[in-house]
């Protein structure tokens, strides 16, 4: 994997660059659909390459792992043939599903015993198995396994776990060093920084990792329910210690105002399952404000759901169409809300691209944030 960057935000720390990988350029920064079980929920590939057009989603281990297994995933060749996704993807380690099972699982420096929330047998994983796992699913960029921290957080627990979390790193990189590739093209390896909300622990972390030397870094236990000051202020820690020359990516976030003030903090990379689920529940994200389909002031409002056009469905149906399907409980509706959600997310990060390329991406943003910082 390499990684060029491009240019940097005078007025900001906002940056375009470019990650190269054997599947393909992926322009930062870049906001990648989340795929957990190797599918976007509710979008055909057709949709999601031609419309959503993403140079990158994400697939997600512990999904995977327990279904369909990695026996299938390798007997298919990998996810990418699995799914038939010909771009970049993308794995979490599953650190954070194992984090939001707190009632079906136990933490220990081996690893993580937890029950399956599909038939409650029990598995376990280890930072060895998981490098295994996800040599298996073939990712481009496969992350490291850790834990992640609650929010709010005990600054003792906090510390002790970011620390086992580095002793996992150093677990991961030696199994990874020793474990073949499974196919024919090469996979990048990141790390993640945590630390919860404590500066002096997102420091060292973000030290820690540093050091490693990896392709690229990842900063991890944030938009867990901590306020977005709070996140912003640690993002802000972490980028002025990772280094420049390697892709950051801030895993789970966020609104398209958390994306937009954290471009402008220095991060690269993100995803965040918002946009399809909030479009499941009727909420549409556009560049003038947030729209509740559901309410019955777009009963009667036949203007087409977004003049921008991003994807096709924004100009071939109407407000009232859309709301008719959410209030008739239409598998359709939820597919266009998911679409021109996942569209707009694309957008905003590749208009933030060019801004920033153009030398007035900090301008741009604030009248963004404001913009969008309404319900319409």
């Amino acid at each position: 994997m390499q990684f060029e960057l491009l240019k940097t935000d005078a007025q900001s720390k906002a940056r375009a660059g470019k990650i190269t990988t054997d599947h393909g350029e992926i322009e930062t920064p870049i906001f990648m659909p989340v795929g957990t079980v190797g599918t976007v929920k509710g979008v055909h590939q057709t949709e999601l390459k031609n419309e959503i057009n993403p140079d990158i989603i994400l697939g997600n281990t512990y999904h995977l792992y327990l279904r369909p297994k990695t026996e299938i995933l390798e007997q298919a060749g990998g996810l990418h043939k699995f799914m038939n996704w010909d771009r970049n993807i993308l794995t979490d380690s599953g650190g954070y599903q194992v984090y939001s099972l707190s009632e079906r699982r136990k933490i220990k420096e081996e690893g993580v015993k937890f029950k399956s929330h599909i038939d409650g047998s029990f598995h376990t994983f280890t930072p060895e198995n998981v490098m295994e796992i996800q040599r298996t699913i073939g990712a481009d960029i496969i992350m490291a396994f850790d834990e992640c921290t609650p929010y709010p957080c005990d600054y003792n627990y906090a510390k002790r776990s970011m620390h086992m979390t580095h002793r996992w790193l150093n677990r991961c990189i030696t199994h990874l060093e020793k474990t073949p590739l499974k196919y024919d093209y090469n996979q990048a390896f990141f790390p993640i920084v945590q630390g919860s909300t404590y500066k002096e622990l997102r420091m060292q972390s973000a030290e820690f990792i540093a050091s490693v030397g990896a392709e690229g870094n990842a900063i991890g236990g944030l938009s867990v329910g901590e306020p977005a000051e709070e996140m912003y202020e640690m993002t802000a820690i972490v980028t002025a210690i990772l280094p420049e020359d390697k892709p950051r990516y801030l895993m789970g976030v966020g609104t398209p105002i958390n994306i937009l003030e954290n471009i402008a903090l220095g991060i690269d990379m993100f995803d965040c399952v918002m946009p399809t689920r909030n479009a499941r529940n009727g909420m549409l994200f556009t560049a003038h404000g947030t729209i509740n389909i559901k309410n019955k002031k777009w009963e009667n409002d036949f203007s087409e759901i977004d003049s921008m056009g991003i994807t096709f469905v924004d100009t071939v149906y109407s407000k009232a169409y859309l709301r008719h399907l959410f209030i008739s409980n239409e598998l359709l509706g939820k597919q266009i809300a998911s679409i021109h959600n996942l569209g707009f997310y694309l957008w905003l990060t590749r208009e933030a691209r060019k801004h920033i390329l153009a030398g007035d991406f900090t301008e741009w943003k604030n009248r963004m944030v404001k913009q969008m910082d309404q319900r319409l």
